[in-house]
This record gives structure tokens, C-alpha cells and sequence, in this order.
């Protein structure tokens, strides 16, 4: 078995467990500890306990692989493989008992993301990809939608505090009126880019995402079809990047619009 399929086996476990832990908090979310981190950015004590047994599952099969994660100091890589964690993402839905959140893995080396396994516990899809090997909700095979214009289907794009709120206005302004397009949002960035793998949504923006919330995605995205804009990544990894990604049929109209709406933002 080669290293990068042993990885996969040991993302689909302990994401699997991460879950089962995950809806156990969610089930009782009234004796949730829940702490403000910035302007609508929460962590609750199940998304440190949740990232606290991923991180330690991987390092004890792989002591010497990497770690990238939201709620806890970076680990370098010895190995060369580096795991990037979101234990829950989709906080602000998770901590008011709404669906829309999920818990995400993925695993990069050289440049390149390797793997992604991303879980949403309320509906029992898991979304997983290898490099080069297709993507699958569960076990079906998942394509982009097939659309060929931004007036048939929806456009999901995410709002945090790390960029000017007018960023997004300019694109939503640009979307519903050049584009008759819809838009879509949840809380969770990583659920609204699966959505794109498998057809739910024709496509996805946002002027910056950290590294946790989209690699696993972005990677399940191309396998199953989709495009995805050119990133630096190892200064997604530090500092996290744009992000665009949709079907074929709207990724250029789409990149677009962003470069329109969201000028040469990035996070210094």
C-alpha cells in the first residue's frame, strides 16, 4: 500500500470518529463552552477536543508528518507531509444547533494536496479525494455541474472579519444585476466548495480563506471536474489566499467578477 492510500485510510477513521465526537457536543449544545475569537468567529470547547484527537491519531500512525490546524500551534513536517485540520468547521452554525458545518482533513506534500476527506455528520455524507484517483461522496463517484452561465444555479461565497465587508457587496452587486446569478451561503466554506464538487452549487468565491477551510475542497473540486484558480501554496498554508473554483461552464465569467469585485485584496 503506498503512503499516500495508508493516509487515506487513516483520514476516513479518525475523521469518522472526529464526527461521532463532534454530533455528541452538537446533540447537547446547551452545555457547550463557547469563547469569541473576532467579529463573528466562535470556538467552542467540541472544536478543540475534536482537534485534539485528530492530531493525536495522525501523530500516533505518523510522528513525523506535519500539522496545520485552526485551534493549535503548527507542527513542521520531518516527513514531508503536512495534515491540515479544521475540526469543525461551520462554528456559528455548530453552537446554535443548525446543520451546515462539518469536519474537514486534508494532507499536502510538495506542493500538491494529496488527499481531502470532509464530513458532514448531520446528513452521513463524507466527501473524499486522492490526487488523480476522482472524487466520491461516500462511495458514488461526483462530478461539477454541467451549467454554462451564472443565471443557471447558485454561486455560494463566504464573510469574515478578514477582509472589508465591501469586497462582498461589490460581488454580489456584480452577480444579481450583470449576471442574474444567485447567491448561497452557509457558515461552513469547506460544505459550500464540496457543494460545488458534486453540482449543489456552480461555483464559489471569497477574497481570502485560510489553508483548513478550503484545501481538502479545492483538491475534492478538480477531481471531480471542477476548476480551480492557481494558488501559491505555501502562502496558503501561512497565510491563506483567495479562492475561486467552480464547473467549467462559469469559472473564467467567475474569475471575473472576483478580480472586479475583489481587486488585489490580499491578507499582508
Amino acid at each position: 500500500m503506498s503512503e499516500i492510500d495508508q493516509r487515506m485510510q487513516l483520514a476516513l477513521r479518525v475523521t469518522a470518529e472526529a464526527a461521532k465526537i463532534a454530533v455528541s457536543h452538537f446533540n447537547e449544545i446547551e452545555a457547550l463552552t463557547i469563547e469569541k475569537k473576532g467579529q463573528q468567529d466562535l470556538v467552542s470547547n467540541a472544536d478543540r477536543e475534536v482537534e485534539q484527537l485528530i492530531r493525536k491519531s495522525l501523530l500516533d500512525e505518523f510522528p513525523n508528518d506535519g500539522i496545520v490546524g485552526e485551534e493549535f500551534d503548527n507542527i513542521p513536517t520531518e516527513s514531508g507531509f503536512t495534515w491540515v485540520i479544521d475540526p469543525i468547521d461551520g462554528t456559528a452554525s455548530f453552537v446554535v444547533g443548525r446543520p451546515g458545518w462539518c469536519v474537514v482533513l486534508a494532507c499536502v506534500k510538495d506542493g500538491q494536496t494529496l488527499l481531502g476527506v470532509i464530513v458532514d455528520p448531520v446528513t452521513g455524507e463524507t466527501f473524499r479525494a486522492i490526487h488523480g484517483q476522482g472524487a466520491f461522496m461516500n462511495d458514488r463517484p461526483i462530478q461539477v455541474s454541467t451549467s454554462q452561465s451564472l443565471d443557471n444555479g447558485s454561486v455560494g461565497t463566504g464573510q469574515c472579519n478578514r477582509f472589508p465587508s465591501e469586497l462582498l457587496l461589490n460581488l454580489l452587486r456584480r452577480l444579481l444585476v450583470e449576471d442574474n446569478g444567485v447567491f448561497y451561503q452557509n457558515a461552513s466554506g469547506a460544505l459550500m466548495l464540496v457543494y460545488v464538487a458534486c453540482g449543489r452549487l456552480i461555483g464559489y468565491t471569497e477574497p481570502h480563506m485560510n489553508p483548513w477551510d478550503c484545501m481538502a475542497a479545492l483538491l475534492i473540486i478538480q477531481e471531480a471536474g471542477g476548476l480551480v484558480q492557481p494558488e501559491d501554496q505555501q502562502r496558503m498554508l501561512n497565510l491563506g489566499e483567495r479562492v475561486v473554483a467552480a464547473c467549467p461552464g462559469v469559472y473564467h465569467r467567475l474569475v471575473e467578477l472576483s478580480d472586479d469585485a475583489f481587486g488585489d485584496f490580499k491578507l499582508n
